[in-house]
């Protein structure tokens, strides 16, 4: 097994949770010393750092939202001196003010520590060459990937996303051997590699790391089969680091939470209640050793479960699902909960589709109603009408069953769904426009 810090990787549980609690008692006396906010609202709550005395004692805490980071925007989260805050990072938040987090010469020093762990466990070593295809800028995923590849001791290829012509001849002509990309990203550059004639054999690509939004293990398999690599997925927000929170191992069976750096909880998204391992629910993280931006119990509104049982690499931390989606991406349609990655564990079962999708949800009067627009292969657009008419309705009758609804689904012609270089748009719900 490869670890890059077996230390405390493979801690033993008990070990664990005495170094959480250290940690734990310090950040939470840490914001209420420094962060008028977080102050505010213990004392509302009636706890003091005083009162967390065991890690059970985490549920006393109050739960921070993304609303209240907006309402406290730009600095009014930070707990240290703006003169040591060593850099600034924003989410791409589509509405109204971004999300701003900081970090301290520590902090930055701490996250390339995660992000090493992340690369090792993927597959990466000293001698990798890393090429990110995330965004660089205000956005955590480019820098967040690029100094964990340092910290590693590989070689970095700070491409940043786009530019696919560019991407495919500096990963054959440099020779990447890894590729940090959105899943979606990675499968557009294996379209156009097709288009090209490149084929994966003539790349020196052996593994992908795969994050910020959610994938199915369909879709996991197409990229594999398509760039001939190992794909893992990794988790991570601004607002609780960034990428590195957690990573898969080799067994690809769920993502390790780095646990002596966060502490993971599931809850029950209506109540807020604790809910147990295996347990499907919202997942929120308190920070353990973040300096400039630490955070209590931050609700991601993302959907998962915690695994506690012992993993065959030997890594000790909980392990957490793939996300199924988002609480605030749930469609709820004729009373019935969607996700989109429900319908792409469909269809990425068929070969005569390609993994790229679109849900279109319209209100006819007083009824909601869902259309699935999903892309022909070249091959059955060249069909004849016949065999696309008994796919589609295959393909309608399997998506039905999943979500237990009736819908619309049309199959257009290829490439004609827009693609995107970040998180791909997979939902377009008109019933916000009337």
């Amino acid at each position: 097994m490869k670890y890059w810090n077996e230390t405390y990787e493979c801690m033993k549980r008990e070990e664990l949770s005495r170094v959480q609690l250290e940690r734990l008692h310090s950040t939470v006396s840490h914001v209420y010393k420094n962060v008028p906010f977080y102050r505010g609202k213990m004392q509302k709550a009636g706890v003091t750092p005083a009162d967390i005395r065991t890690l059970d004692d985490l549920k006393k805490l109050p739960f921070t939202t993304k609303q209240d980071l907006r309402d406290n925007y730009p600095f009014g989260l930070f707990a240290v001196p703006q003169s040591e805050v060593v850099r600034v990072h924003a989410s791409s938040g589509t509405t109204g003010k971004p999300i701003v987090v900081g970090y301290t010469h520590k902090d930055v020093d701490t996250w390339s520590e995660l992000i090493a762990r992340c690369l090792v466990a993927a597959g990466a070593d000293r001698n990798s060459v890393v090429q990110v295809a995330y965004g660089y800028g205000l956005f955590t995923g480019g820098l967040g990937l690029h100094y964990g590849v340092e910290r590693l001791g590989a070689t970095v290829i700070p491409m940043s996303g786009g530019n696919t012509q560019k991407q495919l001849m500096l990963m054959k002509d440099f020779g990447s051997t890894l590729l940090a990309c959105t899943p979606s990203y990675a499968l557009y550059l294996a379209e156009e590699m097709d288009r090209e004639g490149i084929k994966p054999e003539e790349l020196m690509l052996r593994y992908g790391v795969f994050g910020a939004e959610p994938w199915t293990e369909g879709m996991r398999k197409q990229i594999e089969n398509r760039l001939g690599i190992r794909a893992s997925d990794i988790y991570g927000l601004s607002e609780v680091m960034g990428p590195g929170v957690a990573i898969e191992c080799e067994q690809q069976n769920g993502l390790h939470v780095f646990e002596d750096h966060f502490i993971p909880e599931i809850i029950d998204p209506d109540t807020g209640v604790q809910l147990p391992y295996g347990t499907t629910g919202e997942l929120a993280f308190t920070s353990l050793t973040k300096e400039a931006f630490p955070v209590i119990r931050y609700r991601t509104r993302d959907l998962t479960y915690l695994d506690d049982a012992r993993c065959s690499c030997g890594r000790t931390h909980v392990r957490m699902g793939r996300i199924m989606g988002r609480c605030d991406d749930m469609l709820i349609i004729r009373g019935v909960n969607v996700f989109p990655t429900q319908v792409e564990s469909v269809l990425t079962k068929y070969s005569d589709v390609e993994p790229h999708y679109l849900l279109v949800v319209n209100r006819q009067g007083t009824l909601d109603t869902l259309e699935v627009r999903i892309e022909m292969s070249e091959r059955l657009f060249s069909d004849e009408v016949r065999k696309v008419e008994e796919v589609r309705r295959r393909i309608a009758a399997d998506i039905e069953s999943v979500l237990g609804m009736s819908i619309t689904l049309k199959l257009v012609e290829p490439k004609s769904i827009e693609r995107s270089q970040g998180k791909a748009k997979r939902v377009l719900d008109n019933r916000k426009l009337v």
